[in-house]
């Protein structure tokens, strides 16, 4: 028997986390400047799109200190 390994590639949707990510690591940046041009300069499907992409984030934030908080309240009793 034989195995075919695939090599782990990154999803469309990871390569734009990344770069999203890569583009937020500059302290220098004023994020409510951003912010201010996000919302007056792009039309209103894409900042909309933009809140869908960060509400997720805060979800899977919530879900995973949810589930760890959980975890450990789990292995006190």
């Amino acid at each position: 028997m034989y195995r075919i390994s695939r090599a782990n590639v990154a999803t469309k949707e990871e390569k734009v986390a990344q770069k999203i990510a890569n583009l937020m690591t500059d302290f220098t940046l004023d994020i409510e400047k951003v912010g201010y041009h996000l919302a007056r300069s792009t039309p209103h499907l894409l900042f909309c799109r933009a809140l869908e992409v960060l509400e997720a984030a805060q979800y899977q934030l919530d879900t995973v200190e949810q589930n760890r908080v959980q975890y450990k309240h789990d292995r006190n009793w």
